[in-house]
């Protein structure tokens, strides 16, 4: 057994979890802790830093509590976390705020559709790489600054998540340049931020820290640091990535022509390239490797199935359990649909979407709408899939699947047979901390290349192939999802303003 290790974190949206890695790739163990998203209104949504930073101070402690007992030297510290979450942080360290809004709360939504009234979007592609949305961290801070101006005034740097992970680490500043190219703050050309953007949209240029390369060493574990994780004072910390480019990193989706479905909270089809393809219906975001991703979203992808634990089973039944239960109900449930929009989406005209079933009959059963919440989302990602391929012209012969969602058996077959083609699962299914291990490999200089690392460390252990019966039901349901998804935009506006009515009781 080798006699070193790295630690990988990943700051997550339900969960941060941290992992000792082998050199050859292994996860020896891993831990997580959980905590909740706060929805103070609908389309919003946010975190408590501090949340993260008690879970990954947790989970340190029980995977270097590990590594002693393994008599493993721990070598390095990668961080990877969720995207677009703006956390403020004021001279000192300390929060200048205590919750950040993440990357699916779309109350930053006013922002983009001015932004899109006032300016031609086709424009900008070339500036930001990015179409505006929602998501997007400069939108977020003009919201913060009109809305919280106390704690923007205490800001002295913003942060993506695991950047304050890292601070808490290192007590070093930087963001790296995966999630700075997904802030609509960064120059795609030049890897800076923009200083026409940042004027354009009246931010504070000051408060954007350093862009950073995710393989760089960012600093060593502190004094205080070491007391409260079990690491080692003087461990070295990565710069690391966004979770999602990561991913894709450790699922072995590094040269361009591969393409990706990371399923998580959400679920993100992605083609790698060699520079961003400029398509309002499509973000890019800079992988780790410096290529480009260009990438289609579904917010709500697992989040689906957490809120069918929630809503169905006052979360008592397992995922296991709630897919066992759907595996009893036929390929395409008995011609019901569920339109999986529980967040709206990131783009286009109609952000502020709402979820569905459609065609409900006494014959439905409990089963029949799991299943169909797990075919809605594989129709929903299909049609995102689609959207790429027109754009790129390529159409990949075969997706790799990474995230949460690659364990789900069911799910993947499922998945496969709606998109018609193989599905390659990596051996290690948290290919975020895979991802985070390649990026440690590389910078304690053992593969010459991060493309090399990535080699080593990633392997593919099966090919989930389309069942032929499966296949021809969902090839015949697709057209109807996808009219169901045009007819039901004409609704959401309305939607809107009852939800605005109800919030403000009885009319006297």
């Amino acid at each position: 057994m080798a006699s070193s290790c790295t630690v990988s974190i990943d700051v997550g949206t339900g969960s941060t979890r941290a992992a000792l890695v082998d050199p050859a790739g292994t996860i020896l163990t891993i831990e997580a802790r959980e905590y909740d998203q706060i929805v103070p209104a609908y389309g919003w949504s946010e975190q408590r830093p501090e949340d993260w930073w008690d879970a990954c101070q947790s989970v340190l402690l029980a995977v270097t509590a590990r590594a002693r007992d393994l008599g493993l030297t721990i070598e390095a510290v990668s961080a990877c976390g969720q995207m677009h979450g703006t956390v403020l942080i004021d001279a000192d360290g300390r929060l200048a705020r205590d919750t950040a809004p993440l990357w699916n709360d779309k109350r930053t939504l006013d922002y983009v559709r001015a932004f899109e009234a006032e300016e031609n979007v086709a424009d900008w592609l070339g500036r930001t790489a990015n179409p505006p949305t929602p998501a997007w961290p400069a939108f977020k801070l003009q919201w913060l600054r009109d809305n919280d101006p106390a704690a923007w005034g205490r800001t002295a740097t913003v942060f993506m998540p695991k950047d304050y992970i890292n601070l808490q680490l290192t007590g070093e500043r930087a963001m790296d340049w995966t999630d700075a190219a997904c802030s609509f703050l960064m120059d795609p050309a030049t890897g800076q931020w923009s200083d026409a953007t940042i004027a354009r949209l009246g931010l504070d240029k000051s408060m954007l820290p350093p862009i950073r390369l995710p393989y760089e060493i960012l600093g060593t574990v502190t004094r205080q640091a070491a007391a409260r994780t079990g690491l080692a004072q003087g461990t070295p910390v990565l710069v690391g990535g966004g979770d999602y480019p990561v991913a894709l990193l450790g699922s072995g989706v590094c040269k361009p022509g591969l393409a990706s479905e990371v399923a998580g909270t959400s679920s993100i089809v992605t083609l790698i390239s060699e520079r961003p393809v400029l398509d309002p219906q499509i973000s890019n975001t800079g992988t780790p490797e410096g290529n480009w991703g260009a990438f289609v979203l579904l917010e709500a992808g697992g989040d689906s199935a957490r809120w069918a634990r929630r809503v169905f089973h006052d979360n008592q039944l397992s995922y296991g359990d709630i897919l066992a239960r759907a595996e009893t109900a036929p390929a395409g449930s008995e011609a019901l649909f569920f339109l999986p929009y529980l967040m709206g989406e990131r783009l286009g005209e109609h952000r502020n979407s709402r979820a569905q079933y459609f065609g409900l009959g006494s014959r439905h059963e409990l089963a029949h709408m799991h299943r169909a919440l797990l075919e809605g989302v594989g129709f929903a990602v299909n049609r995102h899939l689609k959207v790429m391929e027109d754009a790129t012209g390529t159409r990949p012969e075969v997706l790799i699947a990474s995230g949460g969602g690659a364990k789900a058996d069911l799910w993947l077959r499922i998945k496969a047979a709606i998109y018609n083609r193989p599905i390659l699962i990596p051996r290690e299914a948290e290919c975020g901390i895979v991802g985070a291990a390649v990026l440690a490999d590389f910078a304690l200089g053992r593969s010459a290349s991060i493309e090399a690392s990535a080699s080593r460390l990633v392997a593919h252990e099966r090919e989930i192939v389309p069942d032929p019966a499966w296949a021809e039901t969902y090839g015949a349901m697709q057209p109807v999802f996808d009219r169901l998804y045009d007819a039901a935009q004409p609704f959401y506006n309305d939607l809107d303003r009852l939800a605005a009515g109800a919030t403000t009781g009885p009319r006297q």
